[in-house]
């Protein structure tokens, strides 16, 4: 969670204008940014006109001018917070030391309280008691609470209401023996006067002002160390931004730590009464014992913050994973901007939303489709029939996402065993039961490659998660100088790389992050702005091809090869092409877009100055080494099997470690890996039927005049033609099981071209980018927004250099990747 959604969350409402703006200055160091690369341009282009010129002069005095703006800023900040924080702690001291005086006065009356009249003659003694409760009407004791602060204590807290008896306070001097300390006679006297239940009023009165005020010392406690830790960060962004190492230092020490809230005296004040807060409650309720008072109100006060931040916590939530949230499907109409429309019932009219209406009627078309193609009998076989009824419902359920795509994925083994479409493969072809077709299609699911997409998983989690990933990009961008055209293609060529390791939709993700500085700086509606996020979403796409774990199409890529590519293999088709179309895309950027037509100097990024911490060191040696048993898996066949069981080790030696946590592995895309495991199923179903089969015999008399290379060409057509239009991974799905079967058909002999055509294809899917949907990289960069809320890209920046650059990736697979699979590679 960011600090500013984090100070938002952890603040006490109402005391929301008196915590650190960090918003504000967060914002003001973005300014200082700005006139930091003004100057730093102006100052270049005076050193050229004069001899006696030098550009740290320059930088020094923006910098001098910088600090002469943002720590008045800090002063203003730091001087609101220890004038609400001495206004605080003087009404809340004020508050304990009433409490206390009023607790002391009740028990300096404890010579009049009939302690020795047993419960049930009450009745006799009424003089006495009201002798008692006459002295207790001084002012102040009989206040409900301290003035401001509000009871959150339902009645069900209180033991009974007051004024009222009952067995449980009744019972309490019976087991006073057992909990009061046994050392100390002053302890004993005090726990037996707050049992009795003459004093029982007073007690909760008590009880409820103790709870209040030990809320609000601890919410005082944390406005300390809240705004600390924002003093702390916001000055760590300050020196980042203006690469200087000095401020934080000497302001936290000479300005935040003398700072009045933040002496220790003062802290340790504060402590103090907190102390004598729990042991006031130890008297009233848990027979001094400090331990269980201390439990009881911490329970207290995480029932008060969850009472009153409820609504902000769900907000600030809601606000991350709509940050974070991957979604295929992007809805034009927003809030209250719903339309309904009205149908006519037996039993009145109902509000329709218009979007449900599309929904519900899509649906119904896919749904009759399904149950026409089951009646219609177009094949012989009756499995062969169903299964080509499901696999028409499962794509046209993926294509429209009329449900979400993992749901058509949960779908589709319920389907293949309920309609019976798979086949025995012992030779005899039985139609399987229900039973024994679980069995195989559960089977078939939890295949290896399943394990390897959770093992890349686990090394990009484990990279993300310590900003190793992030420390290299820097590291890279760092060097690429500030002319725009060495810029878009340094960040084109990490969005690559990262890409191969941390997966296309998280490379982007990171890399439009770390061009923020870059996008600040921009003189407004500046052209290199959208050619720079334009060039990491279509690097993205391309990187999409470099790994076996880079996207999800290459996981079902190699489920559909056989035999499987070693990852030795993949590079060597994958890198040469990866290159070749980031600098072909390049170029066609450059030529869109022409920064080179302008002035602009770009503001450089700068590397990561963090030591290296051992955990990354730890992240670094395990990833390294899993991707060489992965490079070298075929001479380890005979032990390890497949990559998937070497997958298992980077899942078992990062989350044993607690590298990872339990809650990494919850983030984990699981819909991503059910898509998949869906994909598997179908296409096991579609195999185990003889549908498969039966299609690619058509298709082989349609294309048994054609060369491998033709017959590569149509269905990398037919690849960048669905993928386009709907997501990568979909189009995998449903062309690349029918393309290994016509692999197989169009050989000859030993000889198949199953894996030229499987691997092209999959490569052609991630080329397919001509739209703001192909693809979750190009959905990420159109929804990138200015400071003004305005996006930097529209469909027609992607019609514009999007489908020339997918025709590109497909020229150059066409081409290289031809070259490399056939003669080199032999498929």
């Amino acid at each position: 969670m960011k600090f500013s959604h984090s100070i938002q969350f952890n603040s006490v409402p109402d005391w929301a204008e008196h915590y650190l703006g960090y918003s504000y200055l967060k914002k003001l160091i973005y300014q200082i940014e700005k006139d930091i690369v003004s100057v730093s341009l102006n100052g270049q282009g005076d050193i050229e006109g004069s001899s006696n010129g030098n550009e740290e002069t320059f930088l020094l005095d923006a910098k001098s001018r910088a600090n002469t703006v943002f720590i008045p800023a800090l002063d203003k900040e730091l001087d609101k917070i220890t004038k609400f924080y001495v206004g605080k702690e003087n009404e809340f001291f004020e508050e304990v030391k009433t409490l206390i005086s009023d607790v002391n006065y009740v028990e300096s009356l404890e010579g009049t309280l009939p302690v020795n009249i047993p419960s049930h003659r009450y009745s006799h003694s009424f003089d006495t008691i009201d002798s008692f409760h006459q002295q207790l009407r001084r002012p102040g004791i009989l206040r409900s609470g301290s003035e401001g602060a509000a009871s959150f204590l339902s009645s069900d807290d209180e033991e009974h209401q007051l004024g009222t008896s009952s067995p449980v306070i009744e019972d309490r001097s019976s087991l006073m023996a057992a909990h009061a300390p046994e050392n100390l006679e002053s302890d004993r006297r005090n726990t037996y006067f707050w049992t009795h239940p003459v004093i029982e009023e007073e007690r909760i009165r008590f009880k409820k002002r103790s709870i209040e005020l030990y809320v609000w010392l601890s919410e005082l406690k944390s406005f300390v160390n809240l705004n600390y830790t924002g003093f702390s960060k916001i000055l760590k962004k300050y020196d980042k931004i203006t690469n200087s190492r000095q401020l934080k230092s000497s302001y936290m020490t000479n300005m935040v730590g003398e700072g009045y809230p933040f002496k220790k005296p003062v802290r340790q004040t504060l402590d103090e009464h907190l102390k004598e807060i729990e042991e006031i409650y130890a008297k009233l309720c848990t027979y001094n014992d400090i331990k269980a008072a201390v439990k009881q109100l911490k329970t207290h006060l995480r029932e008060f913050i969850v009472w009153e931040r409820n609504t902000i916590w769900r907000d600030i939530i809601g606000l991350e994973r709509r940050s974070y949230g991957v979604g295929f499907k992007a809805r034009d109409v927003g809030e209250g901007e719903v339309q309904v429309s009205k149908i006519r019932t037996p039993f009145g009219k109902v509000n329709v939303s218009a979007e449900y209406s599309k929904t519900a009627f899509i649906l119904a078309t896919c749904i009759g489709i399904f149950v026409i193609l089951l009646e219609a009998r177009i094949f012989r076989d009756i499995e062969v029939g169903n299964c080509f009824a499901l696999l028409v419902l499962a794509s046209l359920l993926w294509a429209t996402e009329v449900i979400p795509l993992f749901v058509t994925s949960l779908l589709v083994p319920f389907l293949v065993v309920s309609l019976r479409v798979m086949r025995s493969d012992d030779g005899q072809f039985t139609r399987l039961s229900a039973n024994e077709a679980t069995k195989a299609i559960f089977a078939a699911m939890f295949s290896p490659v399943v394990m390897l997409l959770l093992g890349g998983f686990a090394i990009a989690a484990a990279l993300s998660k310590y900003h190793i990933a992030k420390m290299m990009a820097t590291f890279v961008l760092s060097k690429a100088g500030t002319k725009p055209s060495w810029v878009l293609l340094a960040n084109m060529l990490v969005a690559t790389v990262a890409s191969m390791w941390i997966s296309n939709v998280a490379a982007p993700v990171l890399c439009l992050s770390l061009i923020q500085p870059i996008l600040r700086n921009l003189p407004p509606n500046s052209s290199f702005g959208r050619c720079l996020i334009l060039g990491i979403a279509l690097a993205s796409n391309v990187g999409g091809m470099t790994s076996p774990i880079s996207s999800p199409q290459n996981i079902i890529a190699i489920q559909n090869m056989k035999p499987e590519p070693s990852w030795i293999e993949w590079f060597i088709v994958s890198i040469p092409l990866c290159v070749i179309a980031d600098i072909l895309i390049w170029l066609l950027l450059l030529w869109n877009y022409q920064p080179s037509k302008t002035s602009l100097t770009i503001h450089p990024i700068r590397a990561s100055k963090d030591p290296w911490t051992n955990a990354q060191i730890f992240v670094c040696c395990v990833t390294v080494g899993t991707i060489i048993l992965w490079c070298i898996e075929k001479q380890l066949e005979s032990f390890f099997g497949d990559m998937g069981i070497i997958a298992i080790l980077p899942l078992v030696l990062f989350f044993g470690t607690g590298i990872l946590t339990k809650e990494d592995f919850n983030n984990f895309l699981w819909t991503v890996i059910i898509l998949a495991m869906g994909g598997i199923a179908l296409g096991k179903a579609v195999y185990s039927s003889g549908l498969l089969a039966t299609i690619a015999h058509q298709i082989k008399d349609m294309v048994q005049e054609l060369s491998p290379w033709e017959v590569m060409l149509a269905f990398c057509w037919l690849v960048l033609v669905v993928a386009t239009f709907i997501s990568h991974t979909v189009g995998a799905l449903i062309i690349l099981p029918i393309v290994s079967q016509v692999g197989d058909s169009i050989g000859h002999g030993e000889v198949s071209y199953r894996n030229l055509l499987v691997l092209s294809s999959a490569f052609m899917c991630s080329g397919a980018m001509g739209l703001p949907v192909s693809g979750f990289p190009n959905m990420n960069a159109i929804m990138m927004e200015d400071e003004m809320g305005v996006r930097y890209l529209s469909t027609q920046d992607f019609l514009k250099t999007g489908v020339p650059a997918s025709l590109l990736v497909m020229l150059v697979i066409m081409t290289i990747g031809y070259l490399i699979m056939h003669f080199i590679l032999g498929y």
